[in-house]
């Protein structure tokens, strides 16, 4: 017998109210959470700006990504000091290179903490990020959110352990560089990664912290496994 009108509504109420309900899996949030996009960069390398150029792409049209410039320091020596590299950047590339056999170069894309790219080769980059949409491991959900110079972050119950960290970056920069091999040159960079610092262990259990606005206007918070490997991510 065909379903009324009213009796449809009801069942579609009832099966929204279901879903609702419906336990939370980790498979089901992979597609919640954006996929992490690491540049290693300098300002002193030549064949850096197209990969800026292309994170500067993800940064305005793509809200399925997270895409961080991370401005390393070794170039820093031949010409032209970076005024936004990190030694933390340096090492995180450092760790990157040894688990991928690779060493550290620019420009570099890491993808998810779980890939190495050139940066600038889009024909290669552009479907490691739509592997990793399809196959990101969430261990987690995490939620970040501002109150003042605040911010609270939260991370669910799930599986497995990881380790929690704080980025704070900001949204544009534009620079003219003097010296160097990009000598005369104006580059425009988007989220500029300013500081990065380990929040805490993170082992199963839904945990909450309250912690200071980092150095940057803005803020995430990524979660990565023992291996490297990104299992969770959040943004303001």
């Amino acid at each position: 017998m065909p379903l009324s009108l009213a009796s449809f509504r009801h069942a579609s109420a009832f099966a929204v109210l279901l879903a609702s309900l419906a336990p939370w899996s980790p498979s089901a949030a992979a597609t919640d959470r954006p996929v992490v996009i690491e540049l290693f960069t300098s300002q002193g390398c030549s064949s850096c700006p197209p990969a800026n150029a292309y994170l500067n792409e993800m940064v305005r049209q793509r809200r399925d990504v997270l895409p961080l410039a991370f401005h390393v320091t070794y170039w820093d020596r031949l010409g032209w000091k970076d005024p936004f590299s990190l030694p933390a950047a340096t090492d995180r590339q450092a760790r990157y290179g040894s688990r991928f056999g690779d060493g550290s170069y620019t420009p570099e894309i890491v993808v998810d903490g779980t890939t190495s790219h050139v940066g600038s080769n889009r024909a290669e980059v552009g479907p490691a990020i739509d592997r990793a949409r399809g196959a990101s491991a969430t261990a987690a959900r995490l939620k970040l959110a501002r109150n003042g110079d605040k911010l609270t972050v939260e991370v669910g119950g799930g599986e497995g352990r990881g380790r929690l960290l704080l980025v704070g970056f900001d949204h544009r920069h534009e620079t003219s560089i003097r010296r160097g091999e990009n000598g005369g040159r104006t580059l425009e960079e988007l989220n500029v990664v300013r500081s990065v610092r380990p929040l805490a262990d993170w082992s199963c259990s839904a945990l909450r912290l309250t912690e200071p606005m980092p150095e940057g206007e803005d803020a995430a918070v990524i979660l990565e496994a023992a291996d490297g490997r990104i299992v969770g991510a959040a943004r303001l």
